[in-house]
């Protein structure tokens, strides 16, 4: 059994559609982030960095793993799913979950915060962090051009990494207009079954966007 720590964002949807796609058996706990439950002490010791989400592996002497593409891997590496063996396929996945967990969530992220939830309209940083998603999704397309998945003809753990933050680019703020095969494929795993699944866990809220926006700005300018 997998415990999983998680919030409705998209770090948070990685490891509940990994854990949906892998069949895995898990509960999930969800913190509630405004209420800062993921710096209470108890989960401190789960997580350090007291983010979400993380893990516990019941199964496993209850070992504890956070970040969210070290959650995938180790997940990937018990399931033997969604991670090649052979050490070059393994690679071209690493890399394309690498490019995502310091390139796409980050820049999405800061494009959320100065678009979306900061009090002040910083229109130079806006542009920045827009203008390089734009720029990383337009590197996407082009590996996608070529190939059915991120890093290949196979659905790996690099296409779950990557797919919860492109496909809120709207939010962001980020236009995909004219990048067809990026287009292509956000829509073809918004058709897998695990993927509908794991954007569901937990519960999305009943705040509307401008509620949600407003909440979120208050905790991110503390």
């Amino acid at each position: 059994m997998i415990e999983l720590y998680t919030a409705g964002t998209p770090n948070g949807y990685k490891i509940s559609i990994a854990l949906e796609e892998m069949g895995l058996p898990y509960e999930y706990h969800a913190l509630d982030l405004m209420a800062a439950d993921q710096k209470k002490p108890e989960y401190l010791a789960i997580n350090p960095n007291g983010r979400i989400p993380a893990i516990v592996d019941k199964d496993n002497d209850d070992f504890a793993v956070f970040e969210s593409g070290a959650i995938l891997i180790y997940l990937a590496e018990k399931t033997g799913k969604f991670l090649p063996t052979d050490p070059k396929k393994k690679s071209q996945v690493l890399q394309w979950l690498m490019f995502q967990m310091g390139g796409v969530g980050p820049m999405m992220g800061q494009a959320n915060v100065f678009y979306r939830y900061f009090p002040e309209k910083i229109p130079a940083a806006i542009e920045r962090y827009q203008n390089e998603g734009r720029r990383l999704f337009e590197v996407m397309n082009s590996q996608l051009a070529n190939n059915r998945y991120l890093a290949g003809d196979e659905y790996t753990i690099a296409d779950i990494s990557t797919w919860p933050w492109v496909r809120i680019h709207e939010w962001s703020g980020v236009d995909i207009s004219g990048l067809e095969h990026l287009q292509r494929w956000v829509d073809e795993l918004a058709e897998r079954p695990a993927c509908q699944k794991g954007i569901l866990v937990p519960p999305p809220s009943n705040l509307s966007d401008e509620e949600k926006a407003k909440q979120i700005s208050k905790m991110v300018t503390k």
